[in-house]
């Protein structure tokens, strides 16, 4: 364990635990040796291996920078150099597991656990939204948890600023469909919509919910054709109106996909909580537009409960980061501008 962290980093940490490693990157729960506090040290390999991995890094880290003072909103304490000038540390609050392992062992997310977790998402969501940037990855395993079920929301790797998208000549979003995670995606990733708005990660949310409702994912879908018939085959048909409203050049494959049928909402929930499933469906409204806000659902009856006043928190500028995304350095200057990041 010892010989995969460098001396410079282990003077200040004292590692307690390996919580996982992957391709990209290994993570310890760790003690700082000054103040004993308990902390998650996250160790990228290679991170300036690419131009597309050194900008988000770099993304991460400015995002994580202007908005770690939500108490829902993994809070990153300190990035850290490595020897080699290849690596990079970074150092996060700990948290214990994330809600992806939660629902997997199932029988653990009582009624009232789903309803706070979602409440608390919302109060990030709603933070990040009024800052105009979206997060554009929400999944249960990027949701932080406690045993105390407080929230964290993490991995800003893919969050975006929504006046920094870049566009085509024709003015149009110019924007890669893989970004969330298949199963999490809205419908209008999946068609390439001309229209990319903050909805995006109210989609993500009704998945979320639905995930906690049912102890599995809802649309797992095995290609992007199979996800949006999975999706189509549940939630409510659009009308002409809404599919013309995606501004898609794909629109007639979702009008193909709404001839499969599985089964409905209602159907998939026979056991519902009325507010809860009240939530859910306006979520997953095939129009962006029709979706439940982070403020509507802030307020909706199945959360209300813990809203208390003056806990909601919104960002009173617009938040960008350094660099406009349309900008790509080279890889020595994302290297500099990272390790002179002061937190």
């Amino acid at each position: 364990m010892e010989t995969e962290i460098e001396e410079h980093i282990s003077q200040k940490y004292e590692i307690k635990k390996r919580l996982g490693k992957g391709a990209y990157g290994i993570v310890w729960k760790v003690a700082d040796k000054k103040t004993r506090k308990i902390l998650a040290l996250k160790k990228i390999f290679d991170a300036f291996r690419n131009r597309t991995d050194a900008q988000r890094t770099f993304r991460e880290i400015m995002f994580l920078m202007a908005f770690g003072d939500h108490p829902n909103i993994i809070k990153l304490y300190d990035v850290l150099k490595a020897h080699n000038n290849k690596d990079i540390y970074l150092v996060f609050e700990h948290m214990e597991t994330d809600l992806h392992n939660v629902i997997k062992k199932g029988d653990i997310l009582q009624d009232i656990h789903v309803r706070f977790v979602m409440y608390q998402l919302f109060k990030a969501l709603k933070y990040l939204h009024s800052g105009n940037v979206i997060h554009r990855d929400l999944k249960p395993s990027n949701v932080l948890l406690n045993s105390e079920c407080q929230v964290k929301m993490c991995d800003f790797g893919l969050a975006r600023s929504l006046s920094q998208i870049p566009v085509d000549e024709e003015g149009s979003p110019n924007l890669t469909e893989y970004i969330a995670t298949r199963w999490y995606r809205a419908p209008e990733i999946l068609l390439a919509s001309h229209r990319y708005t903050a909805g995006i990660d109210q989609w993500s949310m009704g998945c979320i919910l639905g995930e906690m409702f049912l102890g599995k994912p809802l649309f797992p879908g095995s290609s992007t054709l199979n996800q949006l018939e999975r999706i189509m085959s549940i939630i409510d048909r659009p009308s002409q109106k809404d599919i013309e409203s995606m501004q898609s050049d794909y629109g007639a494959t979702v009008t193909e996909a709404t001839s499969i049928v599985y089964r409905s909402l209602e159907e998939l929930f026979p056991a519902r909580d009325e507010d809860g499933f009240h939530m859910l469906k306006n979520l997953l409204q095939f129009n962006p537009d029709k979706r439940l806000t982070s403020d509507q659902a802030l307020k909706h009856p199945y959360v209300f409960k813990f809203h208390k006043s003056g806990e909601v928190m919104a960002m009173d500028h617009e938040v960008l980061p350094m660099l406009d995304d349309a900008v790509q350095l080279s890889l020595d200057q994302y290297r500099d501008k990272l390790y002179s990041v002061g937190l």
